[in-house]
C-alpha cells in the first residue's frame, strides 16, 4: 500500500494530506495570507498523527509543483524535499493546475465540458491551462492575459468551466453563455491523492537534489512607493 504525504502551497492555501492507495485517509488545511512558512510543519505533523502513523511508514512525498505563488511554492517544495532526504524516500511533483481540475471532476463527476483552472498572477493576468473531461491537456500551461475575446476559439464549440482565484476576477471578462465560473476551492492537497498515487506506482519521481518548482514566469523583485521615494 503506497502511503503518500501530500502538500500544496501554490496559493493562498496552505494544505497537507496524507494518502493510502489514492485514497486521503487524512487532512489538514488553511487558507490566507502568510500561512505556509509558519503552519506547513505543524499541518504535516498533525496530518501524519491523525492518520495513525509515523514518518517512518511513510513511502513517498507528494508536491503541487506550481505554476503559483513564488513564496508559496519556494516553501512548499524545500519542505517537501527535506522530508524525502530525511526518510530517504521519493519525490513527486504533480502540476498544480492539474490538480485543481482533477478535483473538480471528482467532485462532478457527470461534467463533459472542459475545464480552465486559473491562479491569480496579477492584474488581468492568470496562469492557465485547459483540460477535457477525461484530464487530457487541450490548451498548454500558460501566462496569459484575459479579455472578452480569451478562449473564444474554445467557446464556440465547447462549455467552459473556470475555476480557481483567477478566475473569479475574470467573470466580468468573460462573458460567453458557454463559459460557467466554479467558487469552490480546489487548491486542496486531498486532490493530489489519485495523481500521486499514479505517479507513484508508474515510478514518475523527481530528481530531489534538482528539482525546482515550476514558477513558470521569473520571480521579479518590485520596490516599494516609499522606497522609490527616498531614492
Amino acid at each position: 500500500m503506497a502511503k503518500i504525504l501530500q502538500i500544496e502551497t501554490a496559493t493562498a492555501v496552505c494544505a497537507v494530506a496524507l494518502s493510502i492507495d489514492g485514497q486521503t485517509i487524512a487532512i489538514k488545511e488553511e487558507s490566507g495570507q502568510n500561512l505556509h512558512a509558519s503552519n506547513l510543519t505543524l499541518f504535516i505533523n498533525e496530518v501524519v498523527s491523525a492518520a495513525g502513523l509515523a514518518f517512518k511508514d511513510i513511502d513517498a512525498v507528494a508536491v503541487s509543483k506550481g505554476p503559483g505563488s513564488y513564496t508559496g511554492l519556494r516553501i512548499g517544495v524545500s519542505t517537501a524535499k527535506g522530508l524525502c532526504y530525511a526518510l530517504g524516500i521519493p519525490l513527486i511533483a504533480i502540476s498544480t493546475l492539474e490538480m485543481m481540475a482533477k478535483g473538480f471532476l471528482i467532485e462532478n463527476q457527470a461534467y463533459q465540458g472542459l475545464i480552465c483552472p486559473m491562479i491569480d498572477a496579477r492584474r488581468m493576468e492568470v496562469y492557465a491551462a485547459v483540460y477535457d473531461a477525461q484530464l487530457n491537456m487541450v490548451e498548454p500551461i500558460s501566462a496569459r492575459i484575459i479579455d472578452e475575446l480569451s478562449f473564444a476559439e474554445l467557446l464556440a464549440d465547447n462549455q467552459i468551466t473556470f475555476l480557481g482565484d483567477g478566475a473569479a476576477k475574470c467573470k466580468a471578462v468573460l462573458t460567453n453563455n458557454r463559459a460557467q465560473f466554479s467558487e469552490v476551492n480546489f487548491n486542496s492537497a486531498q486532490y493530489l491523492s489519485e495523481l500521486a498515487n499514479e505517479a507513484f506506482n508508474q515510478g514518475k519521481f523527481e530528481d530531489v537534489a534538482y528539482f525546482e518548482p515550476y514558477y513558470l514566469k521569473d520571480f521579479v523583485v518590485t520596490q516599494s512607493k516609499k522606497q522609490k521615494a527616498q531614492s
